[in-house]
This record gives structure tokens, C-alpha cells and sequence, in this order.
């Protein structure tokens, strides 16, 4: 197949994809569906969250959130110390109250290592915000999104249920791509990612009735396309003008402070119920 053929084909997978969300998703203001309660100053006192890949991005943003509602964050990261450390110095200055800790999830004992210091330390968990996620990656095998997006996310859950108070929370954040897997397509290279986040989503919800003999409800956050996140910057570059495209069909996409804003609001929310899925942006 020639060039032109090939970029064409890319052009039209990535435009039958966004088709595929309906009109009523063109609008002004954020949709996020069900709506959520803001979360009250101060409603968060004296809660523990422990939220994963919180160096940047969506996780800093989230455990900020919590942090301002009067929650103890405890800011997880791989490999970006510095970043961690930054943002929680930013978190103390605001007022709240923020510590960092290593981990790479994908490792079960860093994992075991990592709840241990939490145990010590703050003793339990009200909140576990489930936020890393990855894929790819150029210096990671095909495999790796499968255990990054499954194998550790039900590895970091099953271990740290102990810990998880009545009436805690687990929040899986993912995106439409994966969600919607298998009902839709997927942009060209996204598919592993995709596959790895959706087993990942099934083996969690599997857990729901474990869950719920502690009283731990499971929530799952998906977005649209995030804007200045890695993820679409990634794919556009496979999928040429595909980010403008998208946010034309869909009005606006959420940005960072905004998904950030769910996640939290997801994890402190007691009307949603076990299993809830919560949507940010347009959905098909």
C-alpha cells in the first residue's frame, strides 16, 4: 500500500471513531455525568488517600483536590522523586498536608514495602485513587501494558484491602478508549493499552462483592481525551490532526485541573454506589 493509501486509512479510522459520539455532546460547559456533590471544606479531615502516579498530571491534581478538602495525601510515584516531592511541598504550602513514597506498582514487593511504610505510618486507608497507568512506552514490551493496567492495579488492591477502612473507596481511573473497548474502535497503536486497561476495569469490578463484606465501594472514572496530557500528544502523532478533531465533535475536552476535580469528587461522593462508572466528556 502507497503512502497516501496509508495515511488515508489512518485518516478515516480516526475520523469513524469520533463519529461515533453523538451531537448532544457539543457544549460549553464540562460533561460529567452522573453529576457529582462538590466536595465541602474540611469534609475530608482526617482521611488517608494514597494516590498512584501522583508526581504530575491528573494524580497531582486529584491528590491536591483531596488535599484540600482536609485529607492526608500520600503522593505514590516510580521514578520522578523530585517532582513528588514538589508537588507535596506545594500541597504543605496551601495548607494541607502531603507526604511522597516510592513504588513501581508492577513490582509486588515494592508494592508489599509500600503499604507496610503506610501501615506504620498513618495506620489505614480511606481512599485508594488507582491513577498510574502507562503503555506506551518505546522501552517496554508489548506485555507491559497488561501488567501495569491489570496484574498491578489487582495486585496493589488485593494487598491493600487490609488497610482500606469501612466506607473507604477505590477509584479506577481510565478512559473512554478503554472503557468502550470492543463496542468501538481504537486509534492505531492505542489497542494494547486499551486491552490492558479493560481487563484491568473487569478484574477490579470482579472484586466488588469482596469489597463489600468490608463495606469498600469500587468507583471508575473514564475520560474523553485529556487535554495536555501524553497520552493524545502520543496518538496525534500517529493519527495526524486527530486532537483537533476531536475537540471540535465534542465542543472542548476536559483539561487536567478539571479530570483532576472528578477523580476527587468521584472518591468523596456517597451517593455513587459500588460499580459506578463515572463520565467525563463526551461518550458514544
Amino acid at each position: 500500500m502507497q503512502a497516501g493509501a496509508k495515511d488515508r486509512k489512518k485518516e478515516e479510522r480516526s475520523i469513524d471513531y469520533l463519529r461515533l459520539f453523538p451531537n448532544e455532546m457539543h457544549m460549553d460547559d464540562l460533561y460529567v455525568e452522573p453529576r457529582l456533590q462538590p466536595i465541602p471544606k474540611g469534609a475530608l479531615a482526617d482521611r488517608i488517600a494514597l494516590v498512584t502516579g501522583a508526581s504530575r498530571g491528573i494524580g497531582a491534581v486529584t491528590a491536591r483536590v483531596l488535599a484540600q478538602a482536609g485529607a492526608q495525601v500520600i503522593l505514590n510515584y516510580r521514578s520522578k522523586g523530585a517532582r513528588a516531592e514538589k508537588v507535596a511541598a506545594q500541597i504543605d504550602a496551601d495548607g494541607g498536608k502531603a507526604s511522597t513514597i516510592q513504588c513501581d506498582i508492577t513490582v509486588s514487593e515494592e508494592v508489599g514495602s509500600m503499604l507496610d511504610q503506610i501501615q506504620r505510618e498513618f495506620g489505614f486507608l480511606d481512599f485508594l485513587i488507582l491513577n498510574a497507568s502507562g503503555g506506551l512506552e518505546k522501552d517496554k514490551g508489548e506485555e507491559y501494558s497488561m501488567l501495569l493496567n491489570c496484574w498491578a492495579q489487582l495486585d496493589l488492591l488485593k494487598k491493600g484491602l487490609p488497610l482500606l477502612q469501612r466506607q473507604g473507596r477505590v477509584v479506577f481511573v481510565t478512559n473512554h478508549l478503554a472503557h468502550f473497548y470492543g463496542q468501538m474502535p481504537v486509534y492505531p497503536g492505542y489497542e494494547p493499552v486499551a486491552i490492558g486497561k479493560l481487563a484491568g476495569e473487569k478484574a477490579l469490578r470482579a472484586m466488588i462483592p469482596q469489597l463489600a463484606t468490608r463495606k469498600v465501594a469500587l468507583i471508575v472514572v473514564s475520560g474523553d481525551m485529556i487535554e495536555g496530557t501524553i497520552t493524545p500528544k502520543l496518538l496525534n502523532r500517529t493519527n495526524r490532526g486527530l486532537i483537533e478533531f476531536r475537540r471540535e465533535q465534542a465542543g472542548r475536552l476536559p483539561t487536567v485541573e478539571e479530570f483532576g476535580q472528578v477523580i476527587a469528587e468521584a472518591a468523596a461522593d456517597p451517593n455513587l454506589q459500588s460499580g459506578a462508572t463515572v463520565y467525563v466528556g463526551g461518550t458514544g
